[in-house]
């Protein structure tokens, strides 16, 4: 074959890449509010940076019709590219394939990547809109996700794993961004689930919507699941940008620092006025937060999942910090079940990440009552003991008002090497 007619191939199979299944298809995903997998690394990835991997492969299916079903890339978009500058490695669904479903190829590109973020020491990121394994290929398809569930679990405090759900992710397929750091969900169209409604009312008459059962506001404000809710695909992959501009690129470097903006030697006067002199009288942590931290920036984490904790992100002369506190206007501030699985998890997250904690303490207690007890409020509440003791970034604590019992202990006191305590002017 001569070299032209070489090229002009190549280019052919470039440019059906680039179509995934197809114009119709791609219609279809714009008339559902979704973007194409690779318009959403477009957004998502400085401009003209991304690299593809493996853009030509295809499935080796033979059976079930899949023979002459063939499209180059198969279900996912592969490869690198930069964000702020700095090395991100990526894998985006393209739900106009085959539904987005996992196929064995599909599963190597994915776990090529993964290895590659590893071995190169940045973030790894999953745009996930598939409607799960394709059931055509049976076990292989199994096997893939398995292979994906070890590197999700392998790379685990080693560089920072964040998942996008942008459309369905659904049975064995939500169980990777489960194991990731951050989850992001799109309001309307994505959603996860183990069983859909169809099983759900099969075996216990339950009716449920998609949207009931699996949207990012019900995984956000119940489960606990996601972290962070965008209101379209758009929005959804600013805020990861925006999240990677607070972790390093891996647990061997800092933080990015930012050129201070915001000195830490200015005086603000209201903070005179925030904290009420009464015990018992509500006010909003999130009011103190924003005016500490470096141009009033908190990137909240888990904001509608127990909110009587607050977690997030912010910076200090220019530095990244995590904040966790409790919210006096809700539960007065006191820790229950949630609350201490949300918190823990994220010192945990922060002190491999080499992100300093700065904790502001405003606590009764551990919540009291029966369901509470029976609910594991011991198990639950030493998980946040363990992550405090274990943490060795610096910890900074300031009790704004009052610190009671078992639960000042867990709010990063000096007891469990928290590096230095501060008191608010009256607290207790």
């Amino acid at each position: 074959m001569a070299i032209e007619e070489r090229i002009e191939n190549l280019a052919k199979l470039r440019a059906e890449s680039k179509l995934g299944g197809g114009q119709k298809r791609i219609e279809a995903q714009h008339e559902k509010g979704k973007l194409t997998a690779r318009e959403r690394i477009a957004l998502l990835l400085d401009e003209g940076s991304f690299e593809e991997l493996d853009a030509f492969v295809i499935h080796r299916a033979t059976e079930f019709g899949l023979a002459d079903r063939k499209f180059p890339g198969d279900a996912v978009v592969t490869g690198y590219g930069r964000v702020n500058g700095r090395s991100v490695y990526l894998f985006a669904q393209d739900f106009t394939v085959f539904g987005g479903s996992l196929s064995e190829v599909v599963s190597k590109k994915i776990c090529k990547v993964m290895d590659l973020a590893v071995k190169n020491g940045a973030p790894c990121i999953g745009l996930l809109d598939s409607g799960g394994a394709r059931i055509q290929e049976g076990v292989d398809s199994l096997a893939g996700y398995g292979e994906i569930f070890l590197r999700n679990t392998l790379s685990s405090g080693v560089i920072p794993q964040i998942s996008a759900i942008m459309g369905p992710s659904a049975g064995g397929a939500v169980y990777s961004p489960a194991i990731t750091d951050f989850i992001f969900m799109v309001k309307g169209t994505g959603q996860m689930y183990i069983t859909g409604p169809d099983v759900i009312r099969a075996v216990t008459g339950e009716e449920v919507s998609l949207e009931q059962l699996g949207g990012a506001m019900v995984h956000a404000s119940r489960s606990g699941n996601c972290h962070f809710v965008a209101e379209n695909d758009r929005d959804c992959l600013e805020q990861v940008r925006r999240l990677l501009s607070y972790l390093p690129q891996n647990n061997m470097e800092e933080p990015p620092i930012m050129e201070p903006t915001d000195y830490p030697d200015r005086i603000d006067q209201e903070l005179l006025y925030i904290v009420p002199e009464e015990a018992s009288k509500a006010y909003n942590m999130k009011d103190l937060i924003w005016r500490v931290v470096d141009n009033g920036e908190f990137m909240e984490v888990h904001a509608h999942f127990a909110p009587n904790m607050i977690t997030g992100f912010a910076r200090l002369n220019g530095r990244s910090v995590g904040i966790v506190a409790q919210q006096p206007m809700v539960s007065a501030g006191c820790i229950d079940i949630d609350a201490s699985d949300k918190a823990a998890r994220f010192v945990r997250f922060l002190d491999c990440f080499n992100i300093p904690i700065v904790t502001f303490c405003d606590v009764p207690g551990y919540m009291p009552g029966v369901d509470q007890e029976y609910g594991g409020i011991i198990r639950h509440g030493a998980k946040l003991l363990y992550a405090y003791s274990e943490a060795t970034v610096p910890k900074v604590t300031v009790i704004t008002r009052k610190a009671y019992g078992g639960a000042y202990i867990a709010m990063s006191s000096k007891h469990l090497r928290g590096d230095i305590n501060y008191a608010w002017p009256r607290s207790r």
